[in-house]
């Protein structure tokens, strides 16, 4: 099998079981909501609860966590057989390439910095991207074209909380994990050009989010084509996923602040 074929395959596999399977349901949500009525009236619910019992619904959130992550073990373990050097060191997920070898005082000074440096940007990245998230979900709930979105679900119990962290952190493992580290990289391969690689990803970020109308997919598409272009600045997927982790936590655990910006219009 020749490179390039191998690298498609890869992408259309990896697409398959995570983010390209998410996009197709959720395009089939938005037909399924559309044809039962105003977009507007419509509910798209996360973190649901899946059994009534306590004790077997932690089991199974645990499990949906768990299994969901297997798609970005898969795209690390073939980004490791490209025998390219350490995996996180390639994708930004760890200190840079320069901060190994016999210097250690070096490296440790370089991995904290590259370590700050992510933090700072995650934070700024919470900041813009959250406020954005907010007025355009305002915009599109106005307009009618956004479901009403409903981000905490589960039933109240001892574990709640902590599921809900594993949630947020699962979203932006796998998204900004396979989308910057993986997908980038095999576009990049089949030459694709820097744009061509933003666009097409942030389209594909918007689709698998289509479940919840059309504000959220252009909000999505725009979240998508800023994170790209700051992601071609310095390739490390680190400070995107701190951001994505922060907004979904924001999201999870104040959910009244989405629903108090239907009032406002």
């Amino acid at each position: 099998m020749t490179s390039p074929t191998r690298w498609r395959a890869e992408v259309l596999l990896v697409a398959g079981v995570s983010l390209g399977q998410s996009a197709v349901y959720a395009a089939v949500r938005l037909a399924d909501m559309l044809t039962r009525g105003p977009l507007q009236d419509s509910t798209a619910s996360l973190n649901n609860s899946q059994s009534t019992r306590p004790v077997f619904d932690l089991v199974y959130q645990l499990l949906g966590i768990g299994f969901t992550l297997v798609p970005v073990a898969l795209a690390l373990y073939l980004l490791w057989l490209d025998g390219q050097g350490s995996v996180l060191e390639r994708l930004g997920l760890g200190p840079g390439r320069d901060s190994g070898g016999g210097d250690l005082g070096g490296g440790f000074v370089r991995g904290r910095r590259d370590a700050w440096g992510d933090a700072w940007r995650a934070v700024a990245l919470f900041v813009l991207i959250g406020a954005g998230t907010l007025a355009v979900y305002a915009a599109g709930r106005a307009l009618g074209v956004t479901a009403q979105i409903s981000t905490n679900n589960l039933n109240a119990a001892w574990w709640t909380v902590p599921v809900l962290l594993l949630q947020a952190v699962k979203n932006g493992v796998l998204e900004e994990v396979l989308l910057f580290g993986f997908f980038w990289d095999r576009l990049e391969k089949l030459r694709w050009s820097p744009w061509a690689i933003i666009v097409g990803l942030a389209v594909l970020r918007g689709s698998y989010h289509l479940y919840q109308g059309f504000g959220p997919f252009v909000g999505n598409v725009l979240m998508g084509l800023i994170f790209g272009w700051l992601y071609m600045r310095r390739r490390r997927v680190m400070p995107f996923v701190g951001a994505h982790t922060a907004i979904d936590i924001a999201g999870f655990f104040a959910p009244g602040v989405l629903t108090s910006v239907d009032p406002l219009f």
